[in-house]
């Protein structure tokens, strides 16, 4: 395979290719075939069931959006869940903040963590020795229907809906997600590439509107997820959270004390005015 080309058919009429300098791993776990391999513009790259699930070189866009904007916008984040983010990136920046007591991360497939963070140990950079992370290797779906915890933000860092993921977009998940958020607890979600995956939006807002007040979308444009702007599912039942001023965000940015590479409190607030194409889909 070195010398070659990886090309991820993701999407039935477009694909996109990333040249293989060196194969780092790659074998079938449990759940899934996964390979990491090298990339001269990408740097090591993660891909299951041939599917590109993150890069070294841009995961920070990703990881950044979409473990911040939910935990400054919540405000008061003690009990943070994960379900899926085997590599640990979604896991370091939520740990980022000061106030995060604990953050449980559930992940199906242990091989992933394993080889992540033998791997491709700076995406997690240590999160997963942190005494504040409760590590929990269990179907994602079952942990939120059995657990008696609750959590001011859960964040589904979850493959596309298809094979092990597509459970983690169904109506039984979202309720179960509710019920274990705290009042006024804030679930986010990956929803796709809308340019790409038109119909994934409308089905997810739609589970989620019978459940909470407040459901729109916010989005980053990753560059490894491509065909235009990235899409992340927002639901609460307190809508002030999504419409926080830019200078309370700003101040709870400077008091957190963390260092981004993508994340500002302008882009968070702005990230929320969503294109024409979403709002569509939105407000249907």
């Amino acid at each position: 395979m070195t010398g070659e080309w990886f090309t991820e058919t993701l999407h039935p009429a477009v694909a996109q290719r990333f040249r293989v300098e060196k194969v780092v791993y790659r074998d079938k776990t449990e759940h899934q075939d996964l390979v990491i391999f090298e990339n001269a513009a990408f740097g090591r790259i993660l891909a299951l069931d041939g599917v590109i699930q993150t890069t070294t070189g841009d995961e920070f866009v990703y990881h950044e959006m979409l473990a911040h904007v939910p935990i400054l916008a919540h405000g008061r984040a003690r009990q943070v869940l994960i379900i899926g983010g085997g590599d640990g990136g979604m896991l370091r920046r939520c740990l980022m903040h000061a106030g995060v007591e604990k953050v449980t991360m559930v992940e199906i497939d242990r091989s992933v963590v394993d080889l992540c963070r033998e791997y491709l140990p700076s995406i997690s950079d240590g999160a997963f020795d942190d005494p504040r992370t409760d590590l929990v290797i269990a179907d994602g779906c079952r942990f939120v229907k059995e657990t008696d915890q609750r959590y001011d933000v859960i964040i589904v860092d979850s493959t596309d809906p298809i094979g092990p993921g597509a459970v983690l977009f169904t109506p039984e998940f979202y309720a179960d997600c509710k019920r274990c958020l705290t009042p006024g607890g804030v679930f986010v979600n990956q929803n796709g590439v809308p340019f790409l995956d038109e119909g994934e939006q409308p089905r997810t807002y739609a589970k989620l509107r019978v459940l909470f007040r407040d459901v729109w979308a916010y989005g980053a444009p990753v560059p490894t997820y491509y065909g235009g702007l990235m899409t992340f599912g927002w639901a609460s039942d307190d809508p002030a959270l999504r419409a926080l001023p830019v200078e309370e965000i700003r101040r709870r940015f400077e008091a957190a004390r963390i260092e981004t590479r993508w994340y500002t409190p302008e882009l968070h607030a702005a990230s929320f005015a969503v294109p024409r194409l979403v709002l569509d889909i939105l407000e249907r």
